[in-house]
């Protein structure tokens, strides 16, 4: 019960599933939390092979109230919750001028809120255990923008601002609110959003200096230094993680 427990959110397949391995690795016990709950547990299956300590937990961040019961059962487990890696996210590529309300309101209400309603869970049991560190995964397309994807992009730009925020006010608890945003990654949301419009990824692949799509483990790999010792002193920064294709 001496390691750091990390609750990742969107844990049972792509990034999540990646972040989860990686933090493993760094000997963290994991909450592997996804709407999925198979997918979640095969994630759990994963990494129990290894000898880690992992859980699944069934969470539809969009909920307020699942949330609740994800978090009261991994506090069951684990009785403490040090490292939260908001991951969970999902999008829709079309035009903003042919796409739907009932779609804007699923983007904002899993990107955003989301992120949004888990902070609101953890951070009150980070404050009173004295320690804590909150990774949110926002998006390039939160800082620069992107077509076919504008509500998404006002979803993950909310995640920017919210993680700047939360840095202000949690930094009198000594606790780290850092924020990634990564560019195309090859992923399963990726090839499923993709196919609304056949060759982009051929065409990122070639807009992208490094000439390839991030992988699931170029993003854990940055969330395993926001979480380590060595961010101690790092917070309220957005890190992107996009081999190039924007550069501020």
């Amino acid at each position: 019960m001496n390691r750091r427990v990390a609750f990742i959110t969107g844990a049972g397949r792509g990034i999540g599933r990646e972040i989860a391995k990686t933090l493993a690795l760094k000997s963290m016990n994991i909450v592997v939390s996804d709407v999925n709950i198979d997918n979640a547990k095969e994630t759990v299956a994963m990494l129990q092979e290894n000898g880690v300590e992992a859980i699944a937990v069934y969470c539809d961040v969009t909920k307020l109230e699942s949330v609740q019961v994800a978090v009261a059962t991994a506090l069951e487990t684990f009785e403490r919750i040090d490292i939260l890696v908001n991951n969970a996210g999902w999008d829709k590529i079309e035009p903003f001028l042919k796409s739907e309300p009932r779609t804007w309101k699923t983007i904002i209400d899993i990107n955003l809120m989301g992120q949004v309603h888990t902070c609101k869970e953890i951070l009150p049991l980070m404050i009173q255990n004295g320690y804590g560190k909150v990774i949110n995964i926002a998006s390039d397309s939160g800082r620069v923008g992107s077509s076919g994807e504008a509500v998404y992009s006002a979803a993950k730009g909310g995640v920017i601002a919210f993680t700047k925020t939360l840095a202000r006010e949690m930094a009198r608890h000594k606790l780290n609110i850092n924020c990634i945003a990564p560019g195309p990654a090859d992923t399963p949301l990726f090839q499923e959003i993709g196919s609304y419009n056949e060759g982009i990824a051929a065409a990122l692949e070639k807009a992208i200096p490094f000439r390839r799509l991030a992988q699931p483990q170029d993003i854990a790999n940055a969330v395993a230094y926001f979480a380590s010792d060595e961010a101690e002193y790092v917070t309220g920064q957005t890190l992107s993680v996009n081999g190039g294709l924007t550069m501020m």
